[in-house]
This record gives structure tokens, sequence and C-alpha cells, in this order.
């Protein structure tokens, strides 16, 4: 079983749209959407492990340019 979960981001002033293209192309992210908030983009990701998942927050989703801050929040199934 997979482990999903939403990447809340936080960009530099105008760059939501250009964060948003270029975290589709990313292996493992499922939807990116820009929002409206306190977060600028929203992702959902899988992995296959949630130390993938996090491998794949650090070296992928992070380097995207403009990209200022992100919140990883696991989806639980209780």
């Amino acid at each position: 079983m997979a482990v999903s979960a939403y990447i809340l981001i936080q960009t530099e002033v105008g760059k939501a749209s250009a964060v948003v293209d270029a975290c589709r192309a990313l292996p493992g992210v499922v939807q990116a959407d820009d929002v409206t908030g306190p977060y600028d983009v929203i992702l959902r990701a899988e992995a296959s492990s949630i130390d993938e998942l996090g491998k794949m927050v650090v070296s992928q989703v992070q380097l995207v340019d403009g990209i200022t801050r992100t919140l990883t929040c696991p989806v639980v199934h209780l």
C-alpha cells in the first residue's frame, strides 16, 4: 500500500503558477493546485513508504525554484 500525503507549499510572490507546473512534472506527484490562504500551492503525492515520501520532498519538491516553505501532511486511515 502506498503512502499518500498532502504537501502545503508557500512560494515567493508571483511564483505559484510556475511552482505548480514544475511540481506536476515530478514523479510521485498525483495532483498540484494553486490555492488561496496561508499556502499558495497544495500537492497530493504518493510514495512506496514514508521514508521514500520524505526523500521525495527533500530531494525534489523543496528544490523547485520559487518554493520558500513546505509542510507535509501524511494521510492516515482511521
